[in-house]
């Protein structure tokens, strides 16, 4: 079971934004590399703690991790969280550390600084439809997707501004004394290469445009709007770059019978008088196929049947929601003379009198314990 990102970095779940970053800070500095050289537990705490500050140190990260807990980041997650290599933690350092570091860290012996920073493609952005029984058992998805890659017999050559280095050094007079600040090269993104040759066809980075089939795995309980990552499924960056990462937001379609609220699902079931009175048996929808349910003799309409489990899987792993069956007890609009002479007849009748026993709650009642 994975760690609590948020004692990972040792901080408090109503932590302020400066007080999860100072947490991080302090985190890296203590298991950085170059401070523990041959370290793997020391290694292991810096990842930890850089994919923790990616997820708590982003507002909308932290309130979906808040709500849905790692799960939230399974099958591709909310685009944070798992899978960081050590090319996505030294890109934070600059924001962590100042601009002074231009994305690189020099404070123990130039471990990152003197660094190749290696590109990253663009995202890419898709939208998939699932219906009711997809979104509640979770389903795979195959996706045509047009996406940049690098083309056959594109060479590169070392960038002549850098180097190769993908950073541009400068040295500045300040009133105090010299500073030396490390910045991404604008000649070649930071990447340390150019172009030399490219093929017919292809953009001025090499790259050509190719369509491909990505599988796409859903969890269980997704919602309408969340956004699922695919990594490095976005376009190639030019060079040994990081391919972009395709991010896939979830919509929801419409189910004909069933209606959703969160895990629970809602369905109404009419009925006729004659149902009502004698009783039956019906044939209703569910994610998982159609289900016959048993209406007992004397059934009042608003009666709320409960299917435990045939609801949707939450997201978080918590079991199932359930199906409320809401009983409606339909009124003829017209009826026949004979029809009327029969309900004239009845309506003097003490069996067709209403006479609500304790066990019979109240619309009001009725709604309290659906909430609750």
């Amino acid at each position: 079971m994975k760690e609590d990102y948020y004692e990972i970095l040792g901080v408090s779940k109503d932590a302020s934004a400066a007080e999860i970053k100072k947490a991080y800070r302090k985190m890296a500095l203590k298991h950085h590399p170059d401070k523990n050289p041959g370290d793997p537990k020391a290694e292991d705490m810096f990842k930890k703690s850089a994919e923790a500050y990616e997820v708590l140190g982003n507002q909308e990260k932290r309130a979906k991790y808040d709500r849905f807990g790692h799960q939230a980041f399974e099958g591709g997650g909310f685009g944070g969280g798992g899978g960081m290599n050590m090319d996505d933690i030294f890109s934070q350092f600059g924001d962590i550390f100042g601009g002074g570091f231009g994305g690189g860290f020099s404070g123990f012996g130039g471990g990152f600084g003197g660094g190749q920073r290696r590109a990253k493609g663009s995202n890419l952005r898709i939208r998939v439809s699932l219906n009711l029984e997809e979104i509640a058992n979770g389903c795979e998805k195959k996706i045509k997707v047009k996406r940049k890659v690098q083309a056959s017999g594109t060479t590169y050559k070392t960038c002549s501004t850098c180097n190769g280095s993908g950073q541009v050094t400068r040295v500045t007079n300040t009133i105090l004394g010299r500073m030396q600040t490390a910045s991404p090269c604008t000649t070649c993104g930071g990447s340390g290469q150019m172009i030399d040759r490219k093929p017919e066809g292809s953009d001025a980075q090499g790259l050509v445009l190719k369509e491909e089939t990505v599988s796409i795995k859903i969890p269980a309980g997704v919602e309408d709007g969340m956004q699922l990552k695919v990594s490095g499924k976005g376009n190639d960056a030019p060079g040994n770059g990081i391919a972009g990462d395709l991010l896939v937001a979830i919509e929801e379609k419409e189910h004909p019978s069933l209606q959703r609220e969160g895990d629970n699902l809602h369905y109404d079931l009419y009925i006729s008088y004659s149902e009502a009175a004698l009783g039956s048996s019906r044939e209703i929808d569910t994610v998982t196929g159609k289900v016959r349910i048993k209406i007992e003799e004397g059934v009042q309409s608003g009666k709320i049947l409960r299917l435990r489990g045939k609801g949707i899987s939450n997201i978080n792993g918590y079991g199932k929601g359930d199906l409320l069956v809401h009983v409606n007890v339909w009124t003829p609009k017209t009826l026949s003379r004979e029809q009327k002479e029969f309900f004239e007849r009845m309506a003097e009748d003490e069996n067709f009198q209403p006479n609500p026993e304790k066990s019979d709650k109240s619309f009001f009642e009725k709604v309290k314990d659906m909430f609750s």
